[in-house]
């Protein structure tokens, strides 16, 4: 679909789009997110408009018309967007709550921290939880979810995390939906780091909830997640909230009948979303933003194996979305060190998170390109040589790495 540009509280389909780098002010940020964010999109914040207001009102629209064409699906096809405020884990806890029946049991596939996240917000409800928890370096096992499923016959629910942004590994999320929908079981994914630079057929993965967040690879700022709802699956929703402002089908009802969020919504990280929408269709949608995300990932590889480390995941699970780094087996190394001379840099890094192993992270997601991560790497390569883990530093930030 065509999305249109907020201008002085009116709305105007100017199609020309200025793929803004971040202010001179800004350190680039290669994380998980929040993430580095366009010059247009942080302008789209100045404008105050009331949530009632019918601008505001007509972008909420479109973004949840935006969000279902960017899946492929449609109303028409009977699909749902719903937003809701708060953290993207606000809005997994949301469909959770409210589509688990109170008799109701969810396996959870996982292989890293956040899966393990929805088997404890679904205990945190009460749900009953069956775990099939696998290696965080490699995908889930299909055959291990396959094995649960037959083991146990009272489920109702399969949840998987689309990349695990734990590690970076890609999990088989259409493998893991042929089996939920072999079993008869509903089928939610977490695709909070993948979404908008990942393919993904919510048809063909016989997806019904799929969760992201404004902050991730669409490069909106912080403020809400969204769910993309098959609307037989939301419609089964209704009654079984264990929430009052995290009721899913309330807040689609709502929506549906006024266009109104229930509760205060965050209006400027909406029209912040509103423009990022539009910067990733004119970039090309998912598949041109796929490209440059994974030429950033591709060039953070090749930089690190340049300065003699390793990345965590095997190349052929690894997404382009972030890439886990081996600690160098060097004494004189310290991440608290790397991280606050990074810093000092003009360079964020985010700490690892997989147990098994020592790591940082590098996100290659975000307002972000290959002279970015030339940067960053060039800034590495100086920061390990000043602690004394390589014999003979890299040249500065800016020439070329060897």
């Amino acid at each position: 679909m065509r999305l249109c540009a907020l201008s002085s509280g009116t709305l105007s389909c100017d199609r020309t789009l200025a793929m803004d780098l971040p202010s001179g002010n800004d350190k680039p940020l290669f994380t998980p997110g929040p993430l580095t964010t366009s010059k247009t999109v942080k302008e789209a914040m100045l404008t105050d408009l009331g949530s009632r207001d019918s601008a505001f009102i007509g972008a909420v629209r479109e973004i949840r018309e935006g969000l279902l064409a960017l899946a492929g699906v449609s109303q028409e096809r009977g699909w749902e967007a719903v937003l809701m405020q708060g953290s993207g884990t606000f809005c997994v806890e949301s469909v959770l709550s409210s589509s688990l029946p109170r008799d109701g049991a969810l396996l959870v596939a996982r292989n890293g921290a956040y899966g393990a996240r929805i088997a404890t917000i679904a205990r945190y409800h009460g749900v009953s939880v069956v775990e099939v928890v696998c290696g965080e370096g490699s995908p889930v096992d299909p055959a291990e979810v396959e094995a649960a499923v037959r083991e146990h016959p009272e489920l109702t629910h399969l949840a998987v995390v689309h990349c695990e942004t734990t590690s970076g590994v890609l999990n088989p999320v259409e493998e893991v939906g042929a089996i939920a929908r072999a079993h008869g079981l509903t089928y939610f994914v977490d695709s909070m780091s993948a979404f908008g630079a990942v393919p993904i057929d919510l048809e063909a993965c016989h997806v019904d909830f799929l969760v992201s967040s404004a902050n991730k690879c669409i490069e909106g700022v912080p403020g809400f997640g969204f769910a993309l709802c098959r609307r037989a699956a939301l419609g089964a929703c209704e009654g079984r909230a264990r929430s009052l402002s995290l009721d899913l089908y309330a807040q689609w009802a709502g929506l549906e009948k006024d266009g109104q969020f229930r509760f205060t919504p965050p209006t400027h990280a909406l029209l912040a979303f509103h423009r990022a929408l539009k910067e990733l269709e004119d970039e090309g949608g998912v598949s041109g933003r796929q490209a440059r995300y994974q030429a950033n990932h591709a060039r953070v590889l090749e930089g690190i194996k340049a300065l003699g480390l390793s990345a965590y995941v095997p190349e052929e699970d690894q997404c382009w979305i972030i890439t886990s780094v081996r600690y160098p087996e060097c004494e004189a190394f310290s991440f608290e060190e790397l991280y606050g001379r990074l810093n000092e840099r003009g360079f964020v890094i985010y700490p690892g998170k997989v147990t098994d192993a020592d790591c940082f992270r590098i996100g290659n997601i975000g307002r972000l390109f290959e002279s970015d991560m030339d940067g960053l790497l060039a800034a590495l390569g100086e920061v390990l040589g000043e602690m004394g883990v390589r014999e003979v530093p890299l040249p500065r930030a800016g020439d070329d790495l060897p």
